[in-house]
Parts: C-alpha cells; sequence; structure tokens
C-alpha cells in the first residue's frame, strides 16, 4: 500500500499513468480467445486541435471503449486522422505566402512533398491532445487517410463504383468557391444573413404586347437567364405560357415555362430562371428541356463575369466581380427603363425593396459561394441509399436518438448525387485519365489506364482529388487492412460495434459509411451509430471563435484535470440534447475526485485495502450488508445506463453512489467501529468504486488501484463487476435505510433552527422507540441523546414514518429571537416569491424577454418557493 499524499493533484498523475499505459501496450490487450470490440474514432482534420466538441466525442467513445475492455472484450478503438484537403492546403500556402511564395511557384509534385513534409512536423497536435483527455486509442496502428495502405483503398473504390456505373462525370452545378478556386461539400457553407436589396423589373413580350414582372435578390445574374417561370395553374400568365420575352440590355429571347416551382402568392408570381448559377433555377431548367450542357455560365472560376456563349453580354461588363456587375446592371436596367423603383411606407421611391437576404459563404475562404455550372466527379447516391435505409428501417443498424431516424429518411430518399472532385493538389487524386478525343479512362494505374487507351494514345491524368468524405466514408474497413485482407469481416472486426458522432456529420460521413460498406464489404460499417448534440456556451448560444464565447478543454484540463472534464461531459449527455458549457460543474467534479482522494486516504488511515475477491465478502453486520445491496444496485443502474447509451444516468448513478452512499453515510457509520469484517467489505466496496468510475475518470482510479494494495494488474484491465442480485438483503437495507431517514431529518430541524452544530441535545421519542442495532448510529451522527417519553419545555417535532419524535430545545437556542429571524427570512422570501411569480405571470415579459431571462426567472422562482415553505415548516416546529 502506497501511501497517499494530502492533496489531489491531477497533473500529477495523468503523465504518468498515460505513458505507462501506451508503452505497455494496454489500449489494445492481447485477447485473441476474447470477443472482438470495435469502435472507430471519426477522424479529425490533420490540421485541427482539440475543441471542446472533440472532447465530448471522444471521451462518450472511451467510455465505451474502457467498458467493454473491462467486460473481458478485446476492445479496439481504431485512431487516425483525416488528410483535410482544403484545410490542410491553406495551411501550408499561408505559410508560404508568408514567406513571399505562392503555391503556382512550384510543380504539383514539389507541392505535395511539402505538405508531407508540414504534416510530419506539425500534423500531429490533436493526436497529442487526445492523449492528454485520457482516450485510450490503438497508437499502434495509427492511421490517415493518405497512408499508402488507406489510398490503395480509395482508389479501388473509385474504380470500382465507376465499373458498376455508380460513379460517373457530369456537368452539373456545385457549390463553387471562388476564394479558393474548388467545389466544396454543403458543410462547408456557412448562412449568413446579410442586409440586400429585393430588385423588380419588367421583361418585354417579344410580340410588344405587354411585359412581365420578375423579382430578384441578384439581378446581374439576369445576363445568363435563359427562361420565366410561372405556376401551370396561375390564372394571370396561363394565356402566357410558350411565348417569348426579350431580355433588357442582352436582348436574347427566351420562353415562359410553367413550373410549379414559381409561387403565385410570392412577388408577382413570375421568377427569372437562371439555370447555370442558380439551385432551383438548374432543375427548373432541366424540367423545362434545357441540357445542362447548353445552360449559359456568365462567370469564371473567381466569381467574375465572362461572355457567355451566345456572346450577348457587352463587352464593358465582362470581368466585372458579382458586386460591380450587379450595381452596372441595375444601373443599365434604370436606364432602359424597365426598373421598377419600390415606394416606402412614407411614399418615398427607392431603386428596390431592403431585404434581409440568406447568403452562402465559404467557411474558410469568408468569400461568397457561387452556385456554378461545371464538369465533375458524382457517385450515385440515390442506388447507395437504398441498402442503407433498409438497414436502419429494419433494425441492422439503430440509430441512437431514435427520434434522428425521420430527419435520416427524409435526407436519404431525397437524396442527390454526390460530387466528389475538388479543384486541390493535396488529396488522393482522381484515377481518371484523358484522351485528346475525350475519351476518358478509369484504371488504379497509368499502366492501367493506358492499356485501355491502347499504346501510343497520349492520356493526361484529371487534374482533380477527391473530396475528403469520399476516402473517410471507407475508416470502418480501409483501417483495418482492406483490400489487401481477403477476410470480408477483416478479422471479426466488421462491422463494427458502434459509431459516436456529433448528428452535424450524419449525412456527410456516417450515411456514407452506410452505403459504401454495404457496397463493399457486404454488410452494414456498424451496429449503432450513437449522436450526441452540440456543446453550447453558458447562455445557450452556439460556441464560435467570431462571438469569442469558445472554450478551450485543454485550459479546463490544466485547471481541474481531464477526470473532471471527462465525467462533466458524461454527466451531462444526454441522448442527443445540446450540452451547456458550465465551468462550475467541471470544478464541482474535480471536488468529487477529492472526495473519493480522500475517502481513498481515510481507508489508508484504518487499514482498508485493496479486496482479494471479485466477490463480496461475507457480513454478518447490517451495515456491511447494506453498502454490499447500495454497490450492487449501483452496478446494475450503470450496466443498463451504458446498454441503452444513457451516460448522464450512468454518470449520475456512480456519483451519487460514491458521494452519499459510501462517502457520506458508509464511512460514517462505520468510523470507530471498524472491525475486520468491516474492512473487508470496505475494501471490497472501495474496489468496485474504482472499475464502475475508471470508464469516466480513468487517471484518478488508476492511481488509487495501485495506491490501496499490491496488483497483479492494471486497473484498465481489470474486471468489470457483476451485479449478483443474491448480494442483495432488503431487510438490512430496509434498516440502514430507516437509521438514515431519523439522521437526515434530526440534521435537517437542528440546521432549520439554528442548533449549534456542536450541541447535544435529547431526541425524546415518546411512546415509539429507536431499535438498539441503529440506536447508536443515531445518537453518534445526529448528535442526540435518545430518551423515552415527552419533551418537556421548547420542542421541535420529528416525524420518522407512522412515529412522532420530539427534540428538547429548552436552553439550546432563544425561541423567541428563532421565531423572529425565521419570521423575518419567511417574510423576504414569499415577497420575492411573489414578485417572481407576477412578473412570471406577465405575457409581456414572457413573450419579449430573452429565453434565458424568462429561464432565471423561473428558477429563481422556484428557489423562493422553497425557501418559503422551508421557513415555514421551521417555524410550524417551534409552534
Amino acid at each position: 500500500m502506497t501511501e497517499l499524499p494530502k492533496t489531489f493533484d491531477p497533473a500529477a498523475i495523468e503523465s504518468k499513468w498515460y505513458a505507462h499505459w501506451e508503452d505497455n501496450g494496454l489500449f489494445r490487450p492481447d485477447r485473441p480467445e476474447a470477443e472482438p470490440w470495435t469502435i472507430v474514432n471519426p477522424p479529425p482534420n490533420v490540421t485541427g486541435s482539440l475543441h471542446i466538441g472533440h472532447a465530448l466525442d471522444n471521451t462518450l467513445q472511451d467510455i465505451l471503449t474502457r467498458h467493454a475492455r473491462l467486460k473481458g472484450k478485446d476492445a479496439l478503438w481504431v485512431v487516425g486522422t483525416d488528410h483535410a484537403g482544403i484545410a490542410t492546403q491553406m495551411v501550408v500556402e499561408r505559410q508560404m505566402a508568408a514567406k513571399g511564395e505562392k503555391r503556382t511557384d512550384l510543380t504539383r509534385e514539389e507541392f505535395v512533398a511539402k505538405v508531407w513534409e508540414w504534416k510530419a512536423e506539425s500534423g500531429g497536435q490533436i493526436t497529442r491532445q487526445l492523449r492528454r483527455l485520457g482516450c485510450s486509442m490503438d497508437w499502434a496502428n495509427e492511421r490517415f487517410t493518405m497512408d499508402e495502405g488507406f489510398s490503395k483503398a480509395v482508389l479501388k473504390v473509385f474504380v470500382d463504383l465507376h465499373a458498376r456505373g455508380l460513379l460517373y462525370r457530369d456537368k452539373r452545378l456545385v457549390n463553387w468557391d471562388p476564394g479558393l478556386g474548388t467545389a466544396i461539400s454543403d458543410l462547408e457553407v456557412e448562412t449568413r444573413e446579410v442586409r440586400g436589396s429585393f430588385w423588380h423589373l419588367r421583361y418585354p413580350l417579344a410580340d410588344g404586347s405587354g411585359h412581365i414582372t420578375v423579382a430578384t435578390t441578384r439581378p446581374e445574374t439576369m445576363l445568363a437567364d435563359m427562361a420565366v417561370a410561372v405556376h401551370p395553374e396561375d390564372e394571370r400568365y396561363k394565356a402566357l405560357i410558350g411565348q417569348q420575352v426579350r431580355l433588357p440590355i442582352t436582348g436574347r429571347l427566351i420562353p415562359i415555362v410553367a413550373d410549379e416551382h414559381a409561387d403565385p402568392a410570392l412577388g408577382s408570381g413570375a421568377v427569372k430562371i437562371t439555370p447555370g448559377h442558380d439551385f432551383n433555377d438548374f432543375e427548373v431548367g432541366r424540367r423545362a428541356g434545357i441540357e445542362a450542357r447548353d445552360m449559359l455560365n456568365m462567370l469564371d472560376a473567381q466569381a467574375r463575369v465572362v461572355q457567355t456563349a451566345d456572346g450577348l453580354i457587352p463587352e464593358e461588363l465582362l470581368g466585372l466581380t458579382t458586386a460591380e456587375a450587379r450595381k452596372a446592371v441595375v444601373a443599365r436596367l434604370k436606364a432602359e427603363g424597365v426598373l421598377i423603383p419600390h415606394v416606402d411606407k412614407e411614399g418615398v421611391e427607392h431603386d428596390a425593396e431592403a431585404r434581409t437576404i440568406q447568403t452562402p459563404y465559404g467557411d474558410r475562404s469568408g468569400v461568397v459561394i457561387e452556385p456554378w455550372l461545371t464538369d465533375q466527379w458524382y457517385v450515385d447516391a440515390a442506388t447507395l441509399a437504398k441498402p442503407a435505409i433498409e438497414a436502419v428501417r429494419s433494425g441492422k443498424i439503430k440509430i441512437v436518438p431514435k427520434t434522428w431516424e425521420k430527419t435520416f429518411f427524409n435526407w436519404m430518399e431525397n437524396i442527390q448525387p454526390w460530387c466528389v472532385s475538388r479543384q486541390l493538389w493535396w488529396g488522393h487524386r482522381i484515377p481518371a485519365w484523358f484522351a485528346d478525343d475525350g475519351r476518358i479512362f478509369v484504371a488504379e494505374t497509368a499502366e492501367a489506364a493506358q492499356a485501355q487507351a491502347g499504346e501510343g494514345v497520349p492520356l493526361r491524368q484529371d487534374d482533380d482529388v477527391l473530396d475528403t468524405w469520399f476516402s473517410s466514408a471507407l475508416w470502418p474497413f480501409a483501417t483495418m487492412g482492406w483490400p489487401d485482407n481477403a477476410d470480408a469481416t477483416l478479422g471479426g472486426r466488421y462491422p463494427n460495434d458502434v459509431l459516436i458522432s456529433g448528428f452535424d456529420i450524419l449525412f456527410f460521413w456516417d450515411a456514407r459509411m452506410m452505403m459504401q460498406g454495404i457496397e463493399f464489404m457486404g454488410d452494414v460499417p456498424f451496429k449503432t451509430l450513437y449522436l450526441h448534440g452540440l456543446v453550447r456556451a453558458a447562455d445557450g448560444a452556439k460556441m464560435s471563435k467570431s462571438k469569442g464565447n469558445t472554450v478551450d478543454p485543454l485550459g479546463l484540463i490544466d485547471a481541474y484535470g481531464a477526470d473532471a472534464l471527462r465525467f462533466f461531459m458524461a454527466a451531462m449527455e444526454s441522448q442527443g440534447r445540446d450540452i451547456k458549457m458550465d465551468e462550475k460543474r467541471v470544478e464541482g467534479y474535480r471536488n468529487f475526485a477529492t472526495k473519493l482522494w480522500n475517502a481513498s486516504r481515510f481507508a489508508q488511515a484504518n487499514g482498508i485495502g485493496g479486496s482479494t475477491t471479485l466477490e463480496p465478502p461475507v457480513a454478518t453486520l447490517a451495515v456491511n450488508k447494506w453498502i454490499i445491496a447500495e454497490t450492487v444496485q449501483t452496478v446494475q443502474a450503470v450496466d443498463l445506463a451504458l446498454a441503452d447509451y444513457r451516460f448522464d444516468a450512468a454518470a449520475n448513478a456512480i456519483y451519487q453512489f460514491v458521494w452519499s452512499r459510501f462517502c457520506d453515510w458508509y464511512l460514517e457509520l462505520i468510523k470507530g467501529v471498524i472491525d475486520d469484517e468491516t474492512r473487508a467489505v470496505a475494501g471490497w466496496v472501495l474496489d468496485q468504486i474504482l472499475v464502475l468510475l475508471h470508464p469516466f475518470m480513468p487517471y484518478i482510479t488508476e492511481e488509487l488501484w495501485h495506491a490501496l494494495a499490491p496488483r497483479a494488474h492494471d486497473l484498465i484491465v481489470g474486471h468489470w463487476p457483476m451485479a449478483d442480485a443474491r448480494a442483495l438483503d432488503p431487510a438490512a437495507t430496509a434498516q440502514i435505510g430507516r437509521a438514515i431517514e431519523l439522521i437526515e431529518a434530526v440534521r435537517g430541524a437542528r440546521a432549520e433552527l439554528n442548533v449549534p452544530p456542536g450541541a447535544r441535545i435529547a431526541l425524546h421519542t415518546g411512546a415509539g422507540s429507536v431499535p438498539a442495532d441503529i440506536a447508536p448510529y443515531v445518537e453518534r451522527l445526529a448528535r442526540v441523546t435518545l430518551a423515552g417519553g415527552e419533551a418537556q419545555g421548547a420542542r421541535a417535532p420529528i416525524l420518522w414514518g407512522a412515529e412522532t419524535f420530539a427534540l428538547a430545545l429548552e436552553g439550546v437556542i432563544d425561541l423567541d429571537a428563532e421565531r423572529q429571524r425565521l419570521s423575518k427570512s419567511l417574510a423576504a422570501a414569499e415577497k420575492e416569491r411573489d414578485a417572481l411569480a407576477g412578473r412570471l405571470g406577465n405575457a409581456s415579459f414572457v413573450e419579449r424577454a430573452k429565453p434565458e431571462a424568462v429561464e432565471k426567472a423561473r428558477a429563481d422562482h422556484a428557489e423562493k418557493s422553497a425557501d418559503a415553505e422551508r421557513f415555514a415548516a421551521a417555524l410550524a416546529r417551534l409552534g
């Protein structure tokens, strides 16, 4: 037994134990005979650093991994990082820019080599930080989405999908980032509210008989308009369907088409259609029979105006940015007399109506995203989605919480083709080669492509790379050695047992893993998908660097220890609900760890050490039978909670047991009367606590495990407690439970009536009595002397079940002064309670005040109501 220091210092034990676990290979115990259990981490960007969302996500994964390991399973947590095409290329380009260099100063091969150099020097920051959090990942087999084996899997999947007709090249609209010069995914687009304008334009009918009015927030795109759409049932325009209008500025003739996209109730009911620059318009254009290859494009890759195929854009508008083009187009429309002024409430005319516009921006470049018509590679997501939908419907994949299923089905059943190409240099280069005659050859190697094309046919490889979500979709099986591993189940590691991720990547990653896993492995990639919520600021606002309300998890670890942060995450994670960051709670869980530390020091001081048995020792004393039963019930509660992925319920069950049952009651009940039986029971219970708590607080539990006794193995590879119902003793539980109820009742009365803490007073039992076997506990812990008969003089009633006892107060407190104090306190509490009730009863306050202000008022009202009840009850005790 190693004597514990007086003060619990998390920093002193964290680095020691993590290095010990990793150096001894304990994150993947060699248990070939054991049931395999596997989880893969959502690979963080190689450019990343640990943020509070990572801390939540990885804490939950580590809880399950450590729990599975303690249950005797061969638990494997696959770890790795994503090459993060856009983010990584930006980091390296910024470093080059700081030296006055540009990417284009280098060849593609030279730039990629520079990125690999950066990765070797700086790309491991987040993995070091995950170690600080205590994540028991299999670092010996760390993967990277650009490593040789993984890259081989990516190329094979691309080629196979193409051969199966599930991957193809097409001209469609994409989210185009002019700042980065590449297509980006929806996840990389952030929508901002921008003050903009709503212009109304007259488009004259080609036959000169009148005009049709359209409204737009982007008048510059009219340079590439190809139709005007009206609703087929809109009586105002039925007669115009099929006619043409002549566009101002360009003079282009475009048709009026019928399409339900046009809403008769919005604006004029007529909508200008620019299929090359709007996602909705693209679909309208296709329904109107316009092929993608024929759609007009008026912007280049930098979002500057270029000439359209019909050559009708005036020369002076070419080369302008979209913002410059907007001003110039509006000026020309006004000059041509087709701009309809907006008249405000005061009767003043303006060129346009002021509007707040939802505008897409690139989350990394910060520039406005343009829907842009371009040739890209697409995956037939609709076909791949069908088996994934069926897997969730049939229960082969269980989504927790189940409420996410509806969202999942809605998105998957309406899924669009998945654009998988990006215009970058860093990433998996697309294995496709172009011949001069337009033919495309898809193969895993240049040699294989040349063999397809024939000798002497010049080939040029596609410059684009694959979307990083394409490669990360292969994570559950490519990390296991596929395709070289011929075993379809990858050594029993596929499918994974569970996947944990934020709900925000349900479609970008989780659903795509389902699609690719079923397609290439013939089975689902995981059996359970657990989706957690976001960690929000204390006021409920979403965290963002721009708001300055982000929280650094490493700072919290420095202040309170990794165990405290981990326990906070688990205790607050309630089946996908968002978590409000509360540093006070983190501090509270550090105090919880300190309490356990001090309990262990008490155990050491009283000869209580680690247990030598997995089963509970034989107990004869009621207090020992009671704590054994409480332990077993806690194990049952934690087992049930973890089976249902109720992390909060599991954490809170342990917390309540350790703090209240073990520390506050059991150790107090046995203090001063510790015999050999009690030492054995206390040591066994303390061991069960350490094992139960280990998945949540690995550092302190491993430290205490070794401090309490010489051990044959580390706690990380220990044995999970068995919830043996035979250890339950209802009679002992009821007996000690009754003692605790009486002690709490007396203590509550003493506190309410300001009885001095050190004063020992008489508790009269009247016609009743306190059983002899619990009487010593009551007298010692409630600081009373048990007496028969009725109390004389001032007394306070104590209700204990069906019996009424009385505390003798004569000479102990100043009754008149106490009544006066309680009356004042009661009046003050009632006044504040009623004032808050009035505010909450005011509909104007509830509707107009900030939600957090209303929530605080309700909490304060509940608190003052409880105070008033407590003071009233105390006054009633005094009579």
